[in-house]
């Protein structure tokens, strides 16, 4: 039997126990997945300054990541439609758990955590049904599936969470996707994207909509600022001829307030919006643009656009300090400060889509 003196020796010692933090895994700034020279895929932790701080290998292309808020954990996520998700502790550089999408599942490649960091919402396609997902785990218990509720659409993206609440925020694309049929994209002349607000108890609060001529707009990206604003990146499944504004802003209880680059910019960069973010004053609005060689930028409020910058292969995006951070497919880190582009670092790899600020 344990005397009352050793428990109180081991409440002790368990107490004096430091907790891991971020500055364990080497204080990164940022988590961005990407693809070395040899074709191994890897998750980066970058400083600051776009140096690197760690790189942790991935079992195949990995899209973005979720970030514990109160531990140095990451759970790293599989392009679609891929069915892995790998709950990594970054200060040990180890793989912790593996999470696995149900029989019938397969995971879109985003996620975010509870307000409270007890539970994990993953986007998902359950695909013989065609119904867009949420998936909701235990993070607080070894990440036990814990159940699912509908995401309001089909082919949910992007899931984020209105600040200082459990409201979370769904993209959903509404691109249908089998993955008998790989990537291919199987409704695209019924396709419904939406913007979805849900309880994280599957609640459905508001859903907002495009108007019906551009229902192959698909809803890919979201960033939420401060004040609850929600800027939108999309993606057109259209015509190529055609020309729709590819960034939204919406605020609950409102229309959606369409953002034009104009005509030019936009058959520029090829339909495709990358990444999208607010800087840190949540006045300007970024939106990347890979295809085209540009970070577009508009005024968060007005929706005027501003100069774009040109920048190579850009996709990645999040805010820091006064500017933004941005990362490219050519393994290139660069601040952006207004329409300055400031080159910080270049690494022998390939970043992917999504620059996920800790």
């Amino acid at each position: 039997m344990t005397s009352r003196r050793a428990f109180l020796a081991g409440m002790l010692a368990s107490s004096l126990t430091p907790i891991p933090t971020w500055a364990d895994a080497g204080s990164p700034a940022f988590l961005s997945a990407a693809r070395l020279p040899d074709g191994a895929y890897v998750l980066c932790g970058l400083a600051t300054n776009g140096g690197m701080v760690f790189q942790l290998p991935l079992p195949a292309r990995g899209h973005a990541a979720a970030a514990h808020p109160k531990r140095p954990e990451v759970v790293a996520f599989a392009r679609r439609p891929g069915n892995f998700a790998m709950v990594i502790d970054c200060a040990r550089g180890a793989v912790t758990t593996e999470l696995h999408a149900p029989v019938g599942f397969h995971f879109y490649g985003h996620g975010v955590f509870s307000r409270d960091a007890r539970r994990l919402y993953t986007t998902e396609n359950q695909y013989d049904a065609a119904r867009g997902m949420i998936g909701v785990w235990d993070a607080a218990n070894g990440y036990k599936r814990i159940g699912h509720f509908e995401s309001g659409g089909i082919g949910p993206h992007e899931i984020s969470r209105l600040p200082e609440t459990d409201t979370l925020i769904v993209a959903n694309g509404g691109i249908e996707t089998h993955p008998e049929a790989g990537r291919a994209k199987l409704n695209l002349a019924t396709m419904a994207p939406n913007l979805s607000y849900i309880s994280e108890t599957g609640e459905m609060l508001e859903q907002a909509a495009l108007a019906p001529d551009l229902h192959q707009n698909s809803i890919r990206h979201i960033d939420v600022n401060a004040a609850g604003a929600v800027a939108m990146g999309m993606q057109w499944q259209g015509d190529m001829t055609e020309v729709p504004p590819l960034v939204a802003v919406h605020r609950r209880g409102g229309a959606v307030q369409l953002l034009d680059a104009g005509t030019e910019l936009h058959r520029d960069v090829d339909g495709y919006i990358g990444s999208i973010a607010f800087d840190p004053t949540a006045e300007i609005i970024a939106a990347t643009c890979p295809r085209g060689g540009r970070v577009l930028l508009f005024d968060a409020t007005s929706g005027r656009p501003r100069a774009p910058v040109e920048a190579i292969d850009a996709c990645g995006v999040a805010r820091h300090g006064r500017g933004l951070i941005v990362t490219s497919g050519t393994g290139a880190v660069g601040a952006l400060h207004g329409t300055d582009l400031t080159p910080q670092s270049r690494h022998n790899l390939a970043f992917d889509n999504h620059l996920v600020r800790l």
